[in-house]
């Protein structure tokens, strides 16, 4: 135990619960400046690819409403190319990554610190959406691998119209058939049945 005439250190009246908060505010402000500056930083990037792209989303056939061509807000900007890929900026904020999502995740199709080598990318995948489309819309599509042909339906149809019209006369025959020979049992029980009877006619006469 502190002897009763022991001084106490008072609290220093210059430490106060405002002055914390204030310094505490200050520091979120200046964190959130600099979270602002990053945001802000990697939406002027994609605003410029935007523009350097520009001619290209032009171009895109206008009943084609599958491309966003858009630059969205919020903590990571990104230019949308469609609903599954994206160009955002990397950490650094100079690296440009694009970005597709797919069933086993995201896969980066181009990254560079230079816009170029990722427009020439994203230019690439707009031309092969654009293709696959035209195919699918002609129903035509060549096949990858060269000298491979697809199997047209109506080549497989003529050799099975004969086979048909061959079992139906079989079905046919064999009713037939089973018809004339229950006939000739009828025939032979009845005759067997009758048989005194056919007897004693042939006698009478």
């Amino acid at each position: 135990m502190k002897d009763a005439g022991e001084k106490i250190t008072p609290i220093d009246e210059s430490r106060k619960l405002p002055d914390a908060i204030r310094d505490v505010k200050n520091a979120f402000a200046d964190r959130d400046d600099v979270v602002v500056d990053m945001r802000e930083a990697h939406r002027m990037r994609l605003d410029l690819l935007a523009v350097e792209l520009a001619p290209v989303f032009a171009e895109v056939p206008a009943d084609m409403d599958n491309f966003d061509f858009a630059v969205s807000s919020g903590l990571q900007p990104r230019l949308w190319i469609d609903a599954v890929s994206h160009v955002a900026m990397g950490r650094d904020r100079r690296t440009y990554r694009f970005i597709k999502d797919t069933r086993i995740g995201r896969v980066v199709l181009a990254e560079s610190t230079e816009m170029k080598p990722v427009a020439d990318q994203v230019t690439r995948y707009v031309a092969e959406r654009v293709v696959e489309r035209q195919r699918m819309m002609e129903g035509g599509a060549e096949p990858a691998v060269a000298g491979m042909r697809r199997a047209t339906v109506p080549e497989a149809e003529p050799p099975l119209q004969p086979t048909m019209r061959v079992r139906g006369w079989s079905a046919f025959l064999s009713g037939l058939g089973l018809i004339t020979a229950g006939a000739l049992v009828g025939l032979a029980v009845s005759v067997v049945l009758f048989w005194d009877r056919i007897m004693a006619m042939k006698i009478s006469f």
